[in-house]
């Protein structure tokens, strides 16, 4: 099966109206499918949605670990805040670590 454009699109709206429905779907789609789960976080990274760290701690693994991964598969490496932005991405992420 080919995934639709039209059926991103159904989701997406469904996300807003009935976030619970799509939220518990998308866990339960990323659970059993790890290595889908890792092609998102690491394209977010990728894209410059997410930081290093905030990638590290989707994918439960330290940020060294994940640096010394992305060094070994030849993805680049973004260190340090690139704005304003990422420098509260960074501190979130601090402060969560830091709630476990």
């Amino acid at each position: 099966m080919v995934v639709e454009q039209w059926q991103l699109a159904q989701v997406l709206k469904l996300s807003q109206q009935q976030p619970n429905l799509v939220t518990r779907a998308l866990d339960d789609l990323f659970h059993e499918h790890a290595d889908l789960w890792r092609a998102v976080v690491v394209g977010a990274y990728l894209d410059r949605e997410i930081n290093l760290g905030r990638a590290a701690e989707l994918l439960s693994v330290s940020r060294a670990d994940l640096q010394k991964q992305f060094v070994a598969q030849g993805i680049p490496l973004r260190l340090g805040p690139q704005d304003i932005a990422e420098i509260h991405a960074e501190v979130d992420a601090i402060e969560s670590w830091r709630k476990e």
